[in-house]
Order: structure tokens, then C-alpha cells, then sequence
């Protein structure tokens, strides 16, 4: 089981006014399901931007562009184990193939 962290910080977000991140937290998890996956796209953007190389910042645009294709309904995501058993039977009909075409 992970460990559970306690963090005391409190943030100034306007002269005299402070909350403390359990208190931000409150009242995120109270915000509608898409405005929560909003925050936290903002937040995990946030922390990409600071790290992202070049080829990083490639890889984030398109799961960004497969992300809101998704949510779009443009595509259909597969479950995970589905598309697993459809790579499977794919590469086993390479290796097949492949194997017939050595002398």
C-alpha cells in the first residue's frame, strides 16, 4: 500500500487570505466531474510545461489531440485487454508469416 503524505502548506491567494492545500483540495473534489478533469488537466500541463523537452512537448500535443478526440466522440476508446488480445493475434500472424517466407 502507498504511503499516505500529510502536507501543511497554506497558499496566499489574496492579501490576508490564505487556504491550505486540504482546504483547495475540498473544495476541488466539490467541483462537477468535467470541471475536476479540467483542474487537473491545467495542473498536470502545469508540470509538464516545466520539464518538456522538445520531443516531449510533440508527445503531449498529440495526447492532447487523442484525448479530446475521445472526449469529442470523434473515436471510441478500446478497453485496455481488448486491444492487447488484438495485438497478440496480430503479431502471432506475423511471426507466422514471417516464418513461412524463411527458406
Amino acid at each position: 500500500m502507498p504511503a499516505v503524505y500529510t502536507i501543511h502548506v497554506s497558499v496566499e491567494y489574496a492579501p490576508g487570505m490564505t487556504v491550505s492545500i486540504e482546504e483547495l483540495a475540498s473544495l476541488a473534489m466539490s467541483l462537477p466531474r468535467e470541471a475536476r478533469a479540467q483542474l487537473v488537466d491545467l495542473l498536470v500541463e502545469s508540470l509538464d510545461a516545466e520539464e518538456a523537452g522538445p520531443f516531449d512537448s510533440l508527445w503531449l500535443a498529440e495526447a492532447k489531440r487523442r484525448r479530446d478526440d475521445v472526449r469529442s466522440g470523434r473515436v471510441q476508446p478500446i478497453p485496455g485487454d481488448e486491444a492487447l488480445r488484438g495485438f497478440e493475434t496480430r503479431s502471432l500472424r506475423s511471426t507466422e508469416a514471417n516464418r513461412q517466407r524463411l527458406p
